[in-house]
């Protein structure tokens, strides 16, 4: 046997054997324990190494089932992968993406990993206890606010997709995000940036929403005072806090999706001129649109700020994988039909730029090293193909 590198996977591989085949071959492959802070892959599992995304990478040739399927290898060997570094944290970039939206798709791709399960019971406080708050530079904050959040965002979503019933760890762990709400209702996002996630007081906070919607029966069954006063002052924020960038506008397209008593009609018609105003020529959108470069986080650090500032597109930055896919998320969970031109001209630019990996390039706009974004946008991308129908129409076209 020789060894192959697909952009994605360096592993053993027979020449004759199809790349779908030896991608199921190296997944099964007996995972080894990581040592080093600081991987030279961006995921790594057994003998299957996923390789740093860079701009580079061939475009896939063919759309379609099979390139489909290896996204989502990619997805579920980024998550195995994440729970053997030294530090397997709950994370908005791989774990907690893979918690809140590959789940829902188990019927497409097989039941979801229960190792990352366990990851996020085990991080769930078995006594909740009062959490102070605290302040950094003249902010008021929750240590742990965001872990918290897409903890329970995570289990809720498992609760939801897979069991169908509501866990009492998930029940604990509601428990302890709420003992971590800011007075004014807000979950607030402190300490860095990881753009698009944990930016701003008001997208952290629109994660907790989703949770307590997902979980199963939870919110119709809330009958502890302390945590309906929470749900309370929550809905409150989100239906009163002025946004702080355009991005924030937009996802009152999401919080309509999910409470929409919580949006007004004039609200929700803004947002989706607003997002249509945004879409470029070539069909996609650029998450570099939705907000000044100052305005994602109460904080920008310098080094975020340099690396956004010198990207070769920074004047007009280009389309990108995960706003794109968004877009389209937005779109149809405001019950915009997929006949739309705005959804069509999506569909037709992320079917292009999905690379021979399976795959979505995103540039991260955090570090700018291991590009974890391009996890973050391939689970977006995923999700608004679903949303779309695409996933019914590939295994249709299978049978």
């Amino acid at each position: 046997m020789n060894t192959t590198c697909c952009g994605l996977f360096c592993l053993p591989r027979c020449p004759r054997l199809p790349l779908s085949l030896v991608l199921t071959f190296a997944l099964c492959t007996v995972a080894r324990g990581q040592s080093s802070t600081k991987p030279e892959f961006q995921y790594e599992v057994g003998d299957v190494r996923v390789s740093i995304p860079t701009a580079d990478e061939p475009r896939v040739k063919s759309f379609g089932k099979e390139s489909l399927q290896a996204a989502a290898k990619y997805l579920e060997t980024g998550a195995a992968s994440w729970l053997q570094r030294d530090k397997a944290c709950v994370n908005c970039h791989t774990t907690g993406p893979y918690m809140t939206d590959y789940t829902a798709w188990s019927r497409r791709f097989g039941q979801p990993n229960e190792a990352v399960l366990k990851n996020f019971v085990k991080a769930v406080p078995k006594e909740i206890e009062a959490v102070r708050e605290t302040e950094t530079k003249g902010f008021k904050f929750y240590p742990g606010a965001f872990f918290a959040v897409w903890r329970t965002a995570g289990l809720a979503e498992w609760d939801r997709h897979v069991t169908g019933k509501l866990s009492e760890p998930t029940e604990r762990s509601f428990r302890d995000m709420f003992a971590r709400q800011s007075e004014n209702g807000a979950f607030v996002s402190h300490g860095e940036v990881e753009i698009p996630h944990i930016t701003t007081d008001f997208e952290l906070s629109l994660q907790a929403a989703r949770a307590i919607t997902a979980a199963p029966g939870w919110l119709a069954g809330l009958k502890d005072e302390t945590l309906t006063a929470g749900v309370e002052k929550l809905k409150q924020y989100l239906r009163t806090s002025p946004p702080k960038n355009d991005f924030d506008r937009v996802l009152k397209l999401q919080l309509a999706h999910y409470l929409p008593d919580l949006v007004s009609c004039s609200d929700r018609d803004a947002a989706l001129a607003l997002l249509t105003s945004k879409q470029h020529a070539d069909g996609g959108w650029s998450t570099r649109d939705m907000s000044p470069v100052n305005d994602w986080h109460y904080e920008m650090s310098p080094f975020v700020l340099k690396l956004i500032q010198n990207l070769p597109d920074a004047d007009k930055p280009e389309s990108d994988a995960y706003m794109t896919a968004l877009a389209i998320v937005l779109f149809r969970q405001s019950n915009i039909p997929v006949c739309d031109p705005r959804i069509q001209k999506g569909l037709t630019w992320l079917k292009r730029e999905q690379r021979e990996s399976g795959r979505w390039w995103m540039h991260s706009l955090y570090r700018g090293n291991y590009h974890y974004t391009t996890y973050i946008a391939t689970i977006q991308a995923i999700k608004a193909l679903e949303l779309c129908g695409e996933l019914d129409a590939l295994t249709a076209k299978s049978n």
